[in-house]
C-alpha cells in the first residue's frame, strides 16, 4: 500500500507544526532583537545562520532514514529537538535583555537544537513522502503539504503578534511554550501508526555515506538542480531577518504589527501555491518551469517596490509584503513539484539521500542569504540612512531572483513539463 490521500494530509500537519516553531524564531525573536534590545542585525543573523548550518546534515538524516527502515523515528524525535530549541530560544531572548554573555550562550546552543531538529525532523518526513507516495501523486502531495506548512506559518505568526500586544517577557515565554508543546503533540498524532501501513521499500545496499551521497551528485539532474536549489533559494531568504527590523525603524511598525506583516506574507504564499495548484493542475495552464520564472520575475518586482516605498515615504507596506507572499509562493510550489517528482528518479532506494541534498543547499542558501541581507544593511547603514540601507539590499536580492529564473528557464523545461503532466493527472484522481 502506499498513502492514502489522508495520509498526505496528516503528514502536512508535521509540516504545519515544523513551521509554527520555526515561523517564532526567524521573525518575532529576530525583530525583538533589533528593536526592542537594539541589537545589531547581524547577531539574530548569525543565529539563524547557525541553524540553517547545522541543516547541513541533512544528508546524512536522508541517508539514515533511507538505511534505516523507519523513518517516523527521526520525524518524531526531531520535532521534540527542534520544540527544545524554539523554548530556548525565546528564553535566551529574554536573558539578553539582562545578561548578553549569558542570553548568547542559550541562544547559541538553541538555534544549533532547532537546526538539527529541522534537518532530522523535515527531511526524513519529505523521504516518507517521496517513498511511501504514488509516483503520479508526488507533485501534488508536495503541494499539499507545503501550503499546508505555510498555513501553519501564517496563523502561528497572526495569532502571535496579536497575543503579545502589549509585549512582556512573561507572555512571549507562555506564548513559545504552548506553540511548541502544541506542535509536538500534533507530530506525534499526525505520524501515528502511517508507516505500519505502508509496503516496506527495500534498504540500500550498505555503504559508508560519503560513497552514497557521491553516487547522487555524479546524477546530472540531481546535480543541475542542487545548484538552482542553492541559487534560488538564496534569494528567497535573504529578506527574512530585515523586512520586519525594517517595518519597525523606517515605517514605525509596533512588535505586534511588524509579526503580522510577517503572518500577511505568508499568507500571501499560501494565496500564491494555492494559484498555481489550481492553475497548473486544476486547469493545465503552463508548465512548471515557466510558473517558476513566474514567480522569480515577481518576487524581483515586488522588492524593488519594497524598497523604493521607503524612500518615497508611502504607506503601502503591507500590499507590496503581500505581493511579495504571493510571488515567492508561485516560485516555491513549483520548484517544489519538481523536487518531490526528482527525488524518486535516478538510483533507487535514494529519495531521502536526494532530499537531503537539496535541504542541505537550500539550508546553506537559507543561512548565507539571511545573514548576508542583514550585514549587509549594518555596515551600509554606517553610511547611508536606514531606508537607503534597506532599500539597496532589497534591490540586491532582486537581481539574484533575476538570475535564478534565467537558471531555470534553462535547466528546468523537459522535466517541469513532466510534472505538470504528472500533477494534473494526480489531482484529478482526488
Amino acid at each position: 500500500m502506499t498513502l492514502s490521500w489522508l495520509s498526505i494530509v496528516r503528514l502536512g500537519l508535521v509540516q504545519m507544526a515544523l513551521g509554527s516553531v520555526v515561523v517564532l524564531t526567524t521573525s518575532t525573536l529576530n525583530r525583538l532583537m533589533v528593536v526592542e534590545l537594539a541589537l545589531p542585525a547581524v547577531l539574530p543573523g548569525l543565529l539563524v545562520a547557525l541553524h540553517y548550518g547545522i541543516q547541513i546534515t541533512r544528508p546524512n538524516w536522508g541517508f539514515l532514514s533511507d538505511t534505516g527502515g523507519n523513518r517516523t523515528r527521526w520525524i518524531v524525535g526531531g520535532m521534540g529537538a527542534l520544540a527544545a530549541g524554539g523554548l530556548m530560544a525565546a528564553f535566551g531572548v529574554v536573558v539578553l535583555g539582562t545578561s548578553f554573555a549569558a542570553g548568547l550562550v542559550l541562544s547559541v546552543v538553541a538555534y544549533a537544537l532547532i537546526g538539527l531538529g529541522v534537518g532530522a525532523s523535515g527531511t526524513s518526513l519529505l523521504a516518507l513522502l517521496a517513498t511511501a507516495t504514488e509516483p503520479r501523486r508526488r507533485p501534488a502531495a508536495a503541494t499539499i503539504t507545503w501550503l499546508m506548512m505555510i498555513a501553519g506559518i501564517a496563523v502561528t505568526a497572526g495569532v502571535v503578534g496579536a497575543l503579545l500586544t502589549p509585549y512582556s517577557p512573561e507572555l512571549l515565554l507562555r506564548i513559545v511554550a504552548v506553540v511548541c508543546a502544541g506542535a509536538v503533540a500534533l507530530t506525534l498524532v499526525a505520524t501515528w501508526g502511517i508507516e505500519r501501513g505502508i509496503v516496506a521499500q527495500p534498504a540500500p545496499e550498505p555503504m559508508p555515506f560519503r560513497e552514497g551521497l557521491a553516487e547522487i551528485w555524479d546524477e546530472p539532474k540531481a546535480r543541475a538542480f542542487t545548484i538552482f536549489v542553492f541559487l534560488s533559494m538564496g534569494a528567497y531568504f535573504m529578506q527574512e531577518l530585515i523586512l520586519e527590523p525594517y517595518a519597525g525603524l523606517v515605517f514605525g511598525f509596533t512588535p505586534g504589527q511588524s509579526t503580522q506583516l510577517s503572518g500577511a506574507q505568508n499568507g500571501g504564499v499560501f494565496v500564491g501555491m494555492l494559484v498555481v495548484g489550481i492553475a497548473a493542475t486544476g486547469l493545465g495552464l503552463g508548465a512548471l518551469r515557466d510558473w517558476v520564472v513566474a514567480g522569480c520575475l515577481g518576487s524581483a518586482v515586488a522588492l524593488f517596490v519594497i524598497g523604493a516605498l521607503g524612500q518615497m515615504g508611502m504607506g503601502l507596506l503591507v500590499p507590496a509584503t503581500v505581493a511579495l507572499g504571493i510571488f515567492n509562493g508561485v516560485f516555491a510550489v513549483a520548484a517544489i513539484g519538481s523536487m518531490m517528482a526528482l527525488a524518486g528518479e535516478g538510483r533507487s532506494a535514494r529519495e531521502g539521500t536526494r532530499m537531503g541534498l537539496w535541504g542541505g543547499a537550500q539550508a546553506i542558501a537559507a543561512g548565507f542569504g539571511g545573514l548576508a541581507g542583514a550585514a549587509a544593511v549594518d555596515l551600509l547603514r554606517l553610511v547611508v540612512d536606514a531606508p537607503s540601507a534597506f532599500g539597496l539590499v532589497f534591490a540586491a536580492e532582486a537581481c539574484i531572483f533575476i538570475a535564478a529564473a534565467a537558471m531555470a528557464a534553462r535547466i528546468m523545461e523537459g522535466r517541469a513539463r513532466v510534472s505538470s503532466r504528472l500533477l494534473s493527472r494526480s489531482v484529478g484522481d482526488v
